[in-house]
């Protein structure tokens, strides 16, 4: 578990700097941010 709380700065500035170069990928990083966050909420406590 502690693998994933490190990855999220990581995905942060990855998802940012594709952002700055290509605008249009935005939509698709925000709904798979999205569909994944929702995810972990949902059957994040089945997983352990």
């Amino acid at each position: 578990m502690h693998m994933l709380t490190n990855a999220g700065p990581l995905v942060s500035l990855i998802a940012g700097i594709l952002i700055l170069v290509v605008p249009r990928l935005l939509n698709y990083i925000v709904a798979i941010y999205l569909i994944v966050i929702g995810l972990l909420g949902l059957f994040g406590s089945h997983i352990r």
